[in-house]
């Protein structure tokens, strides 16, 4: 469902992203982990179309994000690492507005709508204006946003900022059940223990390069470990090298 193909995004002479290669398939939670400056934010907002590659391609259910760009949204519901909403909407009308955006029929936008907002715990403040809600409930209403037209691929960039533990579980959950009915979640996440709760493999990135990728088991055997938790691979992978270590010294 999201195929990377060498896909590159420079700034002058700095690498953001420097030849990026992977594929998730359908009905796959795939982590994307990295330290910060890594890459990936830049990496995702290149997917989605809001910065354009250097080079490379994106294939998102085999659209290409740039010479199919529309297509290849239609399919695609996107959680952005700092929302920007309509906050002088009400709850009800911020979701009847993106439903409509992405051509939802009216029946069925409302009973999404409806489905959303009670299952995030918003149904009794749906009619109040959004700059009136809590911060999580804010982030709880981009999600009902990104789900509304029932998407195929749900690109995430850390959806868990500002939620309660409740809420939080509440969308870790709803991944496990999106998944389950065949939607790909691509999860950018800092937090190690959401990853490994819930995703099927992991990908890591530093310096805009993808350094290991795989389930657990395959991340241990890239960080030559038998044991520990998915912080100890991680801080493992991604130490820094001494100049005598070459790429060759890269787990692969």
């Amino acid at each position: 469902m999201i195929r990377l193909v060498n896909l590159t995004k420079r700034y002058g002479r700095f690498a953001a992203v420097n030849g990026l290669n992977l594929e998730v398939k359908r009905g796959e939670i795939f982590g994307f982990l990295g330290p910060n400056g890594a890459g990936k934010t830049t990496t995702i907002r290149v997917m989605m179309g809001i910065l354009k590659a250097t080079a490379g391609q994106v294939f998102l259910g085999g659209y290409d994000v740039e010479r199919e760009p529309e297509s290849a949204k239609a399919i695609c519901g996107f959680i952005p690492d700092r929302p920007f909403i309509y906050e002088k909407m009400t709850g009800a009308e911020l979701l009847r507005f993106a439903g409509q955006l992405r051509r939802v029929e009216a029946a069925v936008l409302e009973r999404r709508s409806a489905e959303l907002l009670d299952h995030f715990e918003l149904t009794r403040w749906k009619d109040e204006l959004v700059e009136s809600y809590s911060h999580g409930m804010k982030q709880r209403l981009v999600v009902c946003a990104a789900l509304i037209h029932e998407p195929a691929i749900l690109i995430v960039d850390e959806p868990m900022v500002g939620m309660d533990p409740k809420a939080a579980r509440t969308l870790k959950d709803l991944f496990r059940s999106l998944a389950r009915s065949n939607t790909t979640v691509f999860v950018s996440t800092h937090s190690l223990s959401v990853a490994e709760e819930i995703c099927h493999r992991i990908g890591i990135i530093q310096e805009g390069r993808l350094i290991a990728c795989g389930d657990l088991a395959e991340l241990y055997r890239q960080a030559h470990t038998a044991n520990g938790s998915l912080e100890h691979v991680f801080l493992q992978l991604t130490q820094p090298r001494s100049p005598d270590q070459g790429a060759d010294d890269r787990p692969s």
